[in-house]
Parts: C-alpha cells; structure tokens; sequence
C-alpha cells in the first residue's frame, strides 16, 4: 500500500456476488487508488442488517459506509470525495 493510498478514510462496501453495480463502484474506487474492504451481505447476515437499516429495509448494494456515512449505489466519485475530505 503506498502512502497515498493509506491517507483516504477507511471505505467498507457492502456487496453481493454477481452484482454489476457493485463491480463498477470498485473497478471506479481501484482507479481512483482507493483501497477499502467488502463484505458479502449474503454471507455476513449482520451486514446484511446494517444494509437493511440504512437501505429503506432493502438489502440494496453496492452500499457503502465512509467517513460516519451510509451510502446506497453511490457513484466512485462520491465516495472519493468523502473519503479524501
């Protein structure tokens, strides 16, 4: 990790397998040299309930939680901003 990938706001996306909107929002977080962790919703069923909590009851992904904020299908820009104060 180098260090300006370490200087950005921990990012943890929330996902799905085979999701599209989730594989756009990393393949636009990769190119902006973020880093961040994501966790399955279907194998973490807490989560699962964090996504719910914030998503209307729905377990929309990608959902996205940076610098104390939940976001649903943000755009990578979005969180880049956020994340890079």
């Amino acid at each position: 990790m180098t260090d300006a990938e370490a200087s950005h706001t921990p990012i943890t996306v929330y996902s799905r397998p085979g999701c599209p909107y989730c594989y756009l929002l990393r393949r636009g977080l990769r190119r902006r040299g973020l880093t961040f962790t994501e966790i399955n919703i279907w194998a973490d069923p807490q989560a699962a309930a964090a996504v719910r909590a914030v998503a209307d009851g729905n377990e929309t992904v990608p959902t996205v939680h940076v610098g104390g904020q939940w976001l649903v299908n943000p755009k990578a820009a979005t969180v880049d901003q956020l994340a890079r104060g």
